[in-house]
């Protein structure tokens, strides 16, 4: 199929977007890839108002992404303090773009991963969501602040009936209203065969945990992307959602790197401190 698929890659990652059935594009996404240190941020963005407000609304949350990580406010921050500057900035700049409309008001779910070092960040607010792998095996996935989400705490719902449910569009929170975001934000520390899936909800409403699981562990991962995506519109059918999906692995390069940085590190901070301490018994 393939028709109006847009699709990112930088190391170890391959993300990409569909219109499904629906005459614009209101997902947006993007990829960003530092060489020096191996660090990547992964954003992916849904974004709705009404009347052109949904693309406003993303592409704005995607230069929110990109403007942050050229100043290189996520070197100076730890991780989670970093997603959550991101996420209010994000926000703001929501709110500067409705200034003026009419009819229309731009608001975004948010869905982000910071891969830095050994460890893993997320942030999402919203129905985007993140699901996180080891092999085969779901080890978890953000939970969406959304009507349906309640339902399922409630006992009122099964998970895996959300994508079918009539409250699964009414949101609970989203960048770009009138109150400042709760951000939820998660952590864990990277392994070698970890995988990572970042989707809309017009990708995981089509596709389950399972299948979501296989995709992003396949070798080749662009062609399980396309897979993926095209599956997604297929079963979307003519009136289906935008879908977007990224896909991030961490290998066993990627891994030794970082764990070889780290002891760099340590062992630069103990001889500056015997520098130190030489210093000081010298004087």
């Amino acid at each position: 199929m393939d028709q109006g698929i847009e699709v990112q890659a930088v190391p170890s990652v391959a993300a990409g977007r569909a219109r499904g059935g629906r005459a614009t594009q209101e997902d947006a996404l993007v990829c960003l890839h530092d060489p020096a240190s191996d660090a990547r941020l992964l954003v992916l963005a849904d974004g709705m108002g009404g009347d052109g407000a949904g693309e406003l609304a993303s592409a704005g949350v995607i230069e929110i992404a990109r403007r942050l990580w050229q100043q290189g406010l996520w070197r100076e921050q730890a991780g989670p303090l970093f997603l959550e500057t991101f996420c209010q900035a994000a926000h703001a700049e929501l709110r500067r773009r409705g200034e003026g409309l009419a009819g229309a008001s731009p608001h975004s779910t948010v869905v982000a991963l910071l891969l830095r070092g050994r460890r893993a960040c997320w942030a999402h607010v919203g129905d985007s969501r993140l699901y996180r792998f080891r092999g085969a095996r779901c080890l978890g996935r953000t939970e969406d602040h959304s009507v349906a989400q309640l339902k399922v705490a409630r006992g009122e719902l099964a998970a895996d009936a959300m994508g079918e449910d009539a409250d699964q569009h009414k949101l609970l929170r989203g960048l770009g209203g009138p109150q400042p975001p709760q951000v939820e934000h998660g952590l864990a520390a990277l392994r070698p065969g970890q995988s990572f899936v970042l989707c809309s909800d017009g990708a995981w409403e089509r596709l389950s945990t399972g299948e979501l699981g296989r995709f992003a562990r396949r070798r080749n991962m662009q062609a399980a992307l396309h897979e993926a995506l095209d599956r997604a519109v297929e079963r979307g059918g003519a009136d289906g959602d935008n879908v977007s999906l990224i896909f991030a692995r961490i290998g066993w390069a990627q891994w030794w790197r970082a764990r070889g940085a780290g002891w760099w590190a340590r062992l630069a901070r103990r001889d500056a401190v015997r520098a130190g301490d030489v210093g000081i018994r010298q004087a």
